[in-house]
């Protein structure tokens, strides 16, 4: 089974991803290393830019059959048995990628994304089996838990479950350029 965890950028993919292939005994393949490693992509100002169809042809014929975590902000694009959608609060977003050194720009893009629900949308438009889980205030030990609990229990849709829109006000200093 191929289960793909998503996100925002910040949301906690990696560990969460790494974390829960641990625990189900499944692979953990990061989609960014995958595409470096099958020669798919340019590197661009420090990001890998790849094409979707070509990246997903390679998940499809190198990955289908197995057991594999992927891990990615794309990975909801790609041929996946299950999605998992992690979410944050958009101020978490915000706080980790200035910590991480994003461009204003891009934290601004980031936060804006998870506000109006971007991965969860996209990913509901490719698949029918999609999960979303909050990650608010929860450590990675509890998120696996849930999302075992879920997958155990036979979940294969919940979406939903979380509204950015009350906290609006509380993020527009993250929508602006120019946060300090």
């Amino acid at each position: 089974m191929i289960i793909s965890i998503t996100g925002t950028p910040g949301v906690g993919k990696t560990t969460v991803a790494k974390l829960l292939a641990e625990e189900l005994g499944y692979e953990y393949v990061n989609l960014r290393d995958f595409a470096v490693e099958k020669d798919i992509g340019v590197e661009k100002d420090g990001e890998l830019e790849v094409e979707v169809d070509e990246l997903a042809y390679y998940v499809e014929r190198d990955l289908k059959g197995k057991d594999v975590i992927l891990d990615g902000h794309l990975s909801h694009l790609m041929p996946a048995d299950i999605v998992i959608v992690l979410r944050a609060h958009p101020k978490i977003i915000g706080e980790r990628l200035k910590e991480r050194g994003y461009s204003e720009e891009k934290v601004k893009e980031n936060v804006e994304a998870e506000l109006v629900d971007v991965i969860l949308v996209e990913a509901i438009e490719e698949h029918e089996n999609v999960i979303e889980v909050d990650t608010t205030g929860k450590t990675p030990e509890e998120v696996v838990e849930e999302i075992v609990e879920l997958l155990k229990k036979g979940t294969k849709r919940r979406v939903g479950i979380v509204d950015w829109s009350e906290v609006y006000d509380e993020i527009t200093p993250y929508l602006r350029l120019g946060i300090r």
